[in-house]
């Protein structure tokens, strides 16, 4: 990428149009005059010029070209699944603007949407990575991180907690849970998070009623317990059950681990019935976590308003993008609701979310993958010559734009069959 040489051709044009002394810029002045351009200038004349995209399993990604070498990159997941034709269409709608207007982009791609499903889905999940894409995009114009396009930011790190993936349709057992919250802990996490939901769980009555039987909590109890007692007390933990139970067990279950002090429990009921939350939430000390299916600052008014929620997460690369992440981060604040985002993506999905959480004062902590550690894949799909995470925590990139780069080469052989891919 041609970011350095063409911040240059920005600041000739600006010279031929009396914004430097002509006289002045040769050999080392020139440089120095460059130096002392202020990064905030935007150019006037950068223009978007093409918006292709390629999917891998489970994300979508999204480039962003302009008429001046640059590019920028984003990415969505989950409701992305055959969506190549809404990025197409969305693209077009914002061909010829200047990608430094971004709030204004969204906008223009939410409203234009009104009546083709704007408000969630897949409709949000495309405008996320087009929107992280101009963010990318408009930093590596002017020279600057994200998070600095976003206000500045409130601290230099960001803790993850790392999602254990140890899936409940493989039985796991709490030796099994013990076992990887010491794994965690050796590998310099100090927050871990594990599944409950287990669909093939030999103690379930009945796979469409939602209701756990006795020996289903007592399983998800014991799992828990077992990974509380291997790392001791001052490891947080938290617990994912992905909307699939009731409100009966989610009032139950929040009740018995409340002894466990957990970090929280994740969407025990389906995400849609704000009510529903309100009673849990009153009903137990256990914190109650939600956000990762819904969309938008407007999914999250009334939960908050309501009080049904105690910690937000919503899924940056999925609800809307950063700059509605950020909004969902200060509306969460005027509650004082901690903002903790779910993250699924790939590392430059991560390190999108990390400025976003340094840039917000109620962050408290955002999701990491284990596959990150051992699927291959995850390393050869980006470029990124520093460090993805140590002891706990992702250090925020100073380079312009998100600091991410995505990898084509490397995506090729992981591309979806049969789709386009940044054709």
């Amino acid at each position: 990428m041609k970011t350095h040489h063409s911040r240059r051709s920005f600041i000739t044009q600006a010279a031929i149009a009396g914004a430097l002394t002509p006289l002045s810029i040769f050999g080392q002045a020139y440089e120095k005059a460059i130096d002392r351009t202020p990064k905030a200038s935007s150019p006037s004349d950068l223009r978007i010029t093409e918006v292709k995209c390629g999917y891998i399993i489970g994300s979508l990604f999204v480039k962003i070209y302009t008429n001046q070498d640059i590019w920028g990159c984003g990415e969505g997941v989950d409701a992305v699944v055959g969506t190549y034709h809404l990025v197409k269409n969305l693209g077009e709608r914002i061909i010829g603007k200047s990608p430094l207007n971004v709030h204004r982009l969204f906008e223009d791609l939410r409203k234009s949407g009104f009546f083709q499903g704007a408000q969630s889905g897949m409709y949000v999940a495309v405008l996320s990575a087009i929107e992280t894409a101009l963010w990318d995009l408009a930093g590596k114009a002017l020279q600057l991180p994200v998070y600095q396009l976003l206000g500045g930011k409130f601290r230099d790190k960001v803790r993850v907690y790392c999602d254990t993936a140890l899936y409940q349709r493989n039985l796991p057992t709490p030796a099994d849970f013990a076992e990887a919250a010491l794994n965690a802990r050796k590998m310099g996490f100090n927050a871990i998070k594990f599944d409950l939901d287990q669909i093939n769980d030999p103690n379930k009555y009945d796979l469409y009623n939602w209701t756990a039987s006795p020996a289903e909590l007592q399983r998800m109890y014991d799992q828990l317990a077992a990974a509380r007692k291997a790392v001791g007390p001052d490891i947080d933990i938290c617990a994912d059950m992905h909307g699939r139970y009731d409100a009966v067990t989610a009032r139950t279950i929040a009740k018995r681990l409340e002894p466990l002090n957990l970090m929280w429990l994740e969407e025990p009921v389906p995400a849609e019935n704000v009510e529903a939350y309100k009673l849990i939430a009153d009903s137990t000390s256990t914190p109650i976590c939600v956000g990762e299916n819904q969309y938008l600052a407007y999914g999250f008014r009334r939960m908050l308003e309501t009080g049904a929620v105690d910690i937000v997460m919503p899924d940056l690369q999925k609800c809307g993008g950063l700059g509605e992440g950020q909004r969902i981060a200060n509306l969460a604040n005027l509650y004082y609701v901690p903002f903790a985002p779910h993250m699924v993506a790939s590392f430059l999905g991560a390190m999108s979310s990390v400025h976003v959480c340094a840039a917000v004062p109620n962050f408290m902590i955002l999701e990491w993958q284990s596959y990150f550690h051992t699927q291959p894949m995850f390393r050869e799909i980006v470029s990124y010559d520093g460090e993805w995470v140590n002891n706990g925590f992702i250090t925020v990139s100073e380079k312009p734009g998100i600091g991410v780069e995505i990898n084509e080469e490397g995506m090729k052989k992981y591309a979806i069959a049969g789709m386009p891919f940044f054709e």
